[in-house]
This record gives structure tokens, C-alpha cells and sequence, in this order.
């Protein structure tokens, strides 16, 4: 096992220019797997339970960036604001009220992704125009000091067809343009577009994609316990 997760970083690191963000996503891999990545120079993890990731963030080097990137329940928010650099998958504003909570007692601006619905399958998450237009109209939104939105997140449907895959990740291309000329044209900070994953990045970097999270290819398939 030794050096495997090194040596596979490395191929994936030569095929995504350097103006895109790489997230090793090390859900469910061992604090081991993630320290051999981050000698290798890997900073960036991703991980989907909070817990998980508060325990990783206590065992693991201080400089580590966290990207949260499943869905966030908001009673879970509190273990990963004191630390955490990205919420990748805000889908309501009752997530973004906590979270906003949260990182004031932090004293913290939390920077977010807005995840939107862009896959054909109906997924659980994520925000549609509409919803959007309505939480960031918002007086609640408005009133928000400790949170930052820095772009938008999106899945692709799980499908052989790549050109499907290509048309949903050029539509989140075109939501985050939208946003960024409608809400957010004076904002640096409004810039990111996380979406491809370990089958379709190379397709998503095409596409526009600022943020790649990729595990499977970095640490080989996931082993989940029976208990889930």
C-alpha cells in the first residue's frame, strides 16, 4: 500500500493545469492515506461528515485546508466552524443561517458554495434558480456577516454518457456567469466552480471548473462499513 497514494496523486496532478483547485476527497480514508498525500504536497482534503472531519482535523497537520463537501446538516455545522476553509454544498438558507451562527462565535467568515440541481436524475440536493434568486433577495441573506459566498458546486448525473455530463457542467458554468453578473459583479471572492469528480474532471476542467474533487483515483475505491 505504501507510496501507492503518492504515486497516484502525482499522475493526477500532471493532467489538471495549475489554476485548478485539486480536493483529494479522503472520506472514510485513514488519517495514514491522508498524511502520505499531504507529504506529497497535497493541502487540500474533502470529506462529507462533520465528525469525521473535526477528528482528522485534530490528528492532522494545522495547515491542512478542509473542503466540506456532502450534505451539511445544520446541527452538525458547529464541529467544523472553528476550522473549516470551504462549505462546499450550502442547498438551503436555513443551512446558511447556522452557518452564519456558527462562525460568529468563531469570529470567522466561513466562505460557501451554493450547490445547485443540474444532474437529470433526481438527486436529493441542491438549489434551483428560483431558490436562489429567493435566498439571496433575502433579508436574511442580507443581514449575514459571517459568511462569504465564493461560487457555486454541482454534481453531474452518474452516467456513460459524457455528453450529457458536459451539458450539465456547462450549465453550471452558465448559473455561476448569471450570479456572478446579477449578484455578485463587484465581489473577487465570487469565483469558484467546484464540480467533475474522479470520472468526469477532465471534462469539468474543459467546462470551466475551478475546484476538481477527486478520491477514488488518489485512494482507490472506498471501503464503507456494513453499518451504512
Amino acid at each position: 500500500m505504501s507510496h501507492l497514494v503518492s504515486e497516484q496523486l502525482k499522475k493526477i496532478k500532471r493532467t489538471i493545469p495549475e489554476q485548478v483547485k485539486l480536493v483529494a476527497v479522503s472520506k472514510t480514508k485513514p488519517i495514514e492515506d491522508i498524511l502520505e498525500a499531504y507529504k506529497a504536497g497535497q493541502i487540500c482534503f474533502g470529506e462529507n461528515k462533520a465528525q469525521e472531519m473535526e477528528a482528522k482535523y485534530a490528528a492532522l497537520p494545522a495547515d491542512i485546508e478542509w473542503h466540506f463537501i456532502g450534505h451539511l446538516q445544520t446541527n452538525k455545522v458547529k464541529y467544523i466552524a472553528p476550522f473549516v476553509s470551504l462549505i462546499e454544498a450550502v442547498d438551503s438558507l436555513k443551512l446558511l443561517k447556522e452557518i452564519n451562527k456558527q462562525a460568529a462565535k468563531f469570529n470567522r467568515q466561513i466562505p460557501c458554495l451554493l450547490q445547485f440541481h443540474i444532474a437529470e436524475e433526481e438527486t436529493k440536493f441542491g438549489l434551483d434558480r428560483e431558490e436562489a434568486i429567493t435566498m439571496l433577495e433575502s433579508e436574511a441573506y442580507k443581514k449575514m456577516k459571517n459568511i462569504q459566498i465564493s461560487g457555486v458546486m454541482g454534481m453531474a448525473t452518474f452516467t456513460e454518457d459524457m455528453q450529457q455530463v458536459q451539458r450539465e457542467f456547462i450549465h453550471l458554468r452558465e448559473i455561476f456567469n448569471w450570479l456572478k453578473s446579477t449578484y455578485f459583479p463587484q465581489a473577487e471572492s465570487f469565483k469558484e466552480i467546484s464540480m467533475g469528480m474522479s470520472g468526469d474532471y477532465p471534462i469539468a476542467i474543459e467546462a470551466g471548473a475551478t475546484i476538481v474533487r477527486v478520491g477514488s483515483l488518489i485512494f482507490g475505491e472506498r471501503n464503507y462499513p456494513a453499518t451504512e
